[in-house]
């Protein structure tokens, strides 16, 4: 139905990423999105233990290999010092010829390094100019292009002005856009935009295959922009949450402590650890069954989500919707 360079990479149908989710994605998610011929990640952080995350990899290997007309999937790393799972979970992925990596908030030098030794590719993380160019400068095959309205780590720029300016000045890779994407007609807006195709993240935590509670599907179904806020009470970093009753009661912003230790050159990467380490725990409890702690990641692409559907039927409803729009939109 369309082609770019995201789908001529991978020989995918549709030009979709489904986005790595921290405590969502997982091997059945993945699985699906293969299946019905996209590229599915997960973070590496999902699955901590190296021995279970080598399991799920060796899983996946062998899905592809078994799977007619197969998408592709990918992990997300996140190369942060502050990460002490890194160098453990990389050296697994090497050792597995993972396909696909996306990298966050690091320096990707190294993975790049690694998967290109046997032919992977990287597309990585960023939310501006500079960034863009400096991991396209180390070899990055593909640049995840973060703009406003994504889930978790959201970017400062609107879509309509970062994926232009991008292609602009880096017009020889391909951009992914990423934030406030969960149909046809927005995917259908970022392609004419310039991108090679959308990480969508915030859709498929409202599906039936996604391992999180019903009151967090729910919440991502009821949700509307004005309920997604921005906290830097999970990792440091700001990120997008459903403004539940627990993310009000514990605010939003790091006290004036906080944010001294994150800022001083030699306390921020192990306060920073600490931070992450405790917004895991808090996330973790939080996607479980009738917890009332809740700190839910969504992007403000719910204001669009008002079902819950499997995988395969919600990639039918966005093939659909794109087609539709490419057909019926006349400027």
């Amino acid at each position: 139905m369309i082609s770019t360079k995201l789908t001529e990479l991978f020989n995918i149908d549709l030009p979709i990423i489904m986005a790595p989710m921290f405590l969502v994605s997982d091997e059945n998610m993945v699985k699906a999105a293969v299946k019905n011929h996209i590229i599915g990640t997960f973070p590496t952080l999902n699955y901590r233990e190296t021995a279970k995350l080598d399991s799920v990899l060796g899983n996946l290997n062998q899905f592809l290999k078994n799977t007619k007309n197969p998408g592709t999937y990918g992990v997300n790393l996140i190369t942060q010092k502050s990460n002490p799972y890194y160098k453990s979970h990389l050296k697994v992925c090497i050792e597995n010829k993972v396909p696909f990596f996306i990298t966050s908030l690091g320096n990707p030098e190294e993975v790049i390094k690694k998967a290109h030794s046997y032919g992977a590719k990287v597309f990585c993380d960023v939310t501006n100019l500079k960034h863009a160019e400096k991991v396209a400068s180390l070899g990055a095959d593909g640049i995840i292009a973060v703009g406003q309205g994504a889930g978790g780590h959201a970017g400062p720029e609107p879509l309509q002005i970062l994926i232009p300016l991008l292609k602009q000045n880096i017009p020889d890779i391909p951009v992914i856009a990423a934030g406030g994407i969960s149909t046809g007609n927005a995917l259908h807006s970022v392609l004419i935009l310039g991108a090679a195709g959308a990480s969508v993240g915030t859709s498929f935590i409202a599906t039936e295959e996604a391992p999180v509670s019903s009151d967090y599907k729910n919440a991502i179904v009821n949700a509307k922009t004005e309920d997604i806020v921005m906290t830097e009470r999970i990792s440091g970093t700001p990120s997008t949450i459903i403004n539940t009753a627990y993310a009000k009661k514990i605010g939003y912003k790091q006290n004036w402590i906080e944010r001294k230790l994150s800022s001083n050159s030699k306390t921020k990467k192990y306060f920073k650890m600490l931070v992450q380490m405790k917004g895991m725990k808090k996330l973790e409890k939080s996607v479980k069954p009738g917890n009332y702690k809740n700190l839910w990641i969504a992007g403000k692409s719910v204001q669009f989500i008002d079902q819950i559907l499997s995988i395969e039927n919600l990639i039918l409803k966005m093939k659909i919707e794109l087609e539709n729009s490419i057909t019926q939109n006349k400027f």
